[in-house]
C-alpha cells in the first residue's frame, strides 16, 4: 500500500515579515524559493546585528518553507515571548500545526489577531481534532477566493471526497491559468481514485516548469508503482535522491518512506517504526509489513486503538481482525472484522470502486453467502487477472459453490510460490482434482509434499476423497499408503473396499485387465488375514479370462 504525502492543497503559511534595505540579498534568494541561500545570508546579517526581530521572522520563514518547523517554531516561540511583531502568534501556531502539535496550535490562535489565514487554521485544526460542529462553522465562514477555496479543497482532499476536491481546482484553474500546482494538486486526487495514467497526464503540465519538485517526483513514482511495478517507482526516486533539491530536506522521511513500499517492505523495521507519528502511511504499512511476515499480533497491536478515518484504514483494521479472531478462534473479532468490510463496501462512495466491491465480497464471505461473493468477484476479475491472492480467494469461492472446473482453473492461475506450498493451496487443489476426475493429479500433488502431519491429511483426503467418487485405483493406493504409516483397522477396511471397487470396475471392463495384477500386488502389502482370500477370487477371474497375474 502506497498513500502519498503530497499536500493537496495551499495549507495556512506564516505571514510574511517585511524586508528592509540591509535584507535585500535575501530577499533575491526568497524570490527565487532558494529558502537554503536565503538562510545563510540571513544568518551572516544576524551575527553582525545580533538581534533583529523582521531578520528573525524572516529565519523562521525560510525555516518553514524547507520543512524545518522546529527550528521555525522556536523563533516565533522567543519573538512571541518579547517582541510580539505582528502575526507572530499565527506564524506560530503554523509551526505548531505541521508539528502535529494541536492544542498548542489552538493555544497560540487564541492570542492572535483575526485574519484570513488564522480562519484556515482553525478551519484545518477542526477537522483534525474531529470537531464537525466547529469543522462546519469556520465552513460557513470561507470566503470564495482562492486561498479559501484551496483550504476548502484539501478538507474534501483529507475526507476522501476526491471528487469534490477536483471540482473546486477545476474551477480554480479556469481563470487562474498560471497556477500550475493545481495540476499537481489534481493528479493527487486523481491518483487517490486509482486513475493513474490520468494522474500521471496531469502531472506532465507541471513538469514541464519545475523538472526538479520533490512532490511532484514522488507523486510520479507512486504512479509509476502502481501502473507498473516497484523498480520503476524506485529508479524515479533515485534519480530525485541523485538531484537532492533545496527543498529535499522537506521530502526526505517520506522519500524513506516510500522505498521501503517500493522495495516490498526491505528495511521496513528499521525505518518505518521512527515515522509513525511524522507520516500516518508509515503505521500502515508497518501494519502491511507485520502482516506479510505472519507477525499477526504486532500488526494487531499497532491498528487496534486506531480510529480509521479512511477507507484504507477501515480495510486494513477490518483485515488485521479478521486475521487475528481466525487464529485465536475468537468469533467475535471475525465479526468486528467482517461488520468493517461491510462499512467500506455499502458506503456510498466505495460501493462501486473495485476496493469497495472487494471489501463487500470479503463481508460475504464471511457470512458464507458464496453465491453473492461470486457475482461480486465476477464484475471486478479483469482487473485482477494476474493477481495471485485474488485467484487464490476466489478459487475458493468457486470451491465452496462446488464449481470445481473453474476453481482448479483459478488455482493454477497462481503463481506464488508461498501460497503453493500453503496447507489450505494444496487439500483445496487436491479436491478439485479429485472432483474433476483428475486422481493421478492429485495424487502427485501427494508425492511432491514432504512427510509431516499435514501430507497425511492429504494422503486421508485422496484415500476417502476417491472412494467417495468411485476413483478405486487411486483410493486404494492411497489406504495402502496409510497401513503402512499406522496399522489401523479402518486403513485396511477402506483399502479392501477400494480394492473390491477397482476389480468390480475390471469386471466391468471399465479398466484395463491388467491392473488385477497391480491389485493382487497391493493386497500382498496388507498381514490381514482377509486378504488370501480375496487373492484367491481374483486370481480365479483372471484364469478364467486369460490375465496373467
Amino acid at each position: 500500500m502506497i498513500l502519498s504525502r503530497v499536500k493537496p492543497a495551499v495549507e495556512p503559511q506564516p505571514e510574511k515579515a517585511q524586508p528592509t534595505s540591509h535584507k535585500v540579498n535575501a530577499k533575491d534568494f526568497i524570490e527565487k524559493r532558494d529558502y537554503t541561500g536565503a538562510l545563510t545570508v540571513l544568518k551572516f546579517e544576524l551575527e553582525k546585528l545580533k538581534e533583529d526581530v523582521d531578520l528573525e521572522q524572516w529565519l523562521a520563514y525560510c525555516y518553514f518553507h524547507l520543512g524545518d518547523y522546529n527550528n521555525a517554531m522556536l523563533i516565533y516561540k522567543n519573538l512571541s515571548e518579547f517582541s510580539k511583531p505582528k502575526h507572530v502568534y499565527v506564524n506560530l501556531a503554523c509551526c505548531y500545526f505541521y508539528l502535529g502539535m494541536y492544542p498548542e496550535a489552538v493555544e497560540a490562535l487564541e492570542k492572535s489577531e483575526i485574519s484570513d489565514v488564522k480562519t484556515r487554521l482553525q478551519f484545518h485544526l477542526a477537522h483534525k481534532q474531529g470537531d464537525e460542529k466547529k469543522l462546519m462553522e469556520y465552513h460557513e465562514i470561507l470566503a470564495d477566493v482562492v486561498e479559501d477555496q484551496l483550504s476548502l479543497a484539501a478538507i474534501h482532499y483529507l475526507r476522501s471526497h476526491y471528487q469534490e476536491a477536483i471540482d473546486i481546482y477545476k474551477k480554480l484553474i479556469i481563470n487562474n491559468r498560471n497556477f500550475l500546482a493545481l495540476n499537481v494538486y489534481m493528479a493527487l486526487c486523481y491518483y487517490k481514485l486509482d486513475f493513474y495514467d490520468v494522474s500521471q497526464e496531469i502531472l506532465d503540465v507541471y513538469i514541464k516548469k519545475y523538472p526538479d519538485s520533490m512532490i511532484l517526483t514522488n507523486l510520479k513514482a507512486c504512479n509509476l508503482y502502481k501502473l507498473y511495478d516497484g523498480k520503476a517507482a524506485e529508479a524515479e526516486l533515485k534519480n530525485l535522491i541523485a538531484r537532492r533539491s533545496l527543498t529535499f530536506k522537506f521530502c526526505e522521511d517520506l522519500i524513506r518512506h516510500n522505498m521501503v513500499v517500493f522495495r516490498e517492505g526491505e528495511g521496513a523495521l528499521q525505518i518505518l517504526p521512527g515515522l509513525i507519528d511524522i507520516l500516518p502511511e508509515a503505521r500502515l504499512n508497518l501494519v502491511i509489513y507485520y502482516l506479510r511476515q505472519g507477525v499477526n499480533e504486532e500488526a494487531y497491536e499497532l491498528i487496534k486503538d486506531l480510529e480509521p478515518a479512511i477507507p484504507q484504514e477501515y480495510v486494513l483494521k477490518a483485515i488485521v481482525n479478521v486475521v487475528v479472531g481466525q487464529e485465536k478462534g475468537d468469533a467475535k473479532q471475525i465479526e468486528n472484522g467482517q461488520s468493517l468490510f461491510n462499512m467500506v463496501g455499502s458506503s456510498s462512495s466505495e460501493c462501486d470502486t473495485i476496493p469497495g466491491r472487494q471489501c463487500m465480497a470479503s463481508s460475504l464471505f464471511l457470512e458464507g453467502r458464496y453465491d453473492e461473493v461470486s457475482l461480486y468477484l465476477s464484475s471486478i476479475k479483469s482487473y485482477f487477472s494476474n493477481d495471485d491472492s485474488f485467484n487464490f480467494n476466489f478459487a475458493q469461492v468457486k470451491l465452496a459453490l462446488g464449481e470445481y472446473k473453474e476453481a482448479e482453473e483459478m488455482y493454477l492461475q497462481v503463481k506464488n510460490t508461498k501460497i503453493q506450498e500453503s496447507f489450505i493451496f494444496i487439500n483445496h487443489l487436491t479436491h478439485c482434482f479429485i472432483m474433476n476426475k483428475k486422481p493421478q493429479s492429485a495424487w502427485d500433488l501427494y508425492l511432491k509434499m514432504e512427510n509431516s502431519q499435514d501430507s497425511l491429511i492429504i494422503l486421508q483426503s485422496i484415500a476417502n476423497d476417491c472412494y467417495k467418487t468411485n476413483q478405486f485405483w487411486q483410493s486404494a493406493k492411497a489406504f495402502d499408503m496409510l497401513e503402512r504409516l499406522d496399522l489401523l483397522p479402518e486403513y485396511w477396511e477402506g483399502k479392501r473396499g477400494a480394492c473390491a471397487g477397482i476389480f468390480q470396475q475390471i469386471v466391468l471392463g471399465n479398466q484395463p485387465k491388467d491392473l488385477i495384477a497391480d491389485v493382487i500386488q497391493l493386497l500382498r502389502n496388507s498381514a490381514n488375514s482377509q486378504v488370501e482370500q480375496i487373492i484367491k477370487m481374483m486370481k480365479k477371474w483372471a484364469k478364467n479370462n486369460k490375465v496373467v497375474v
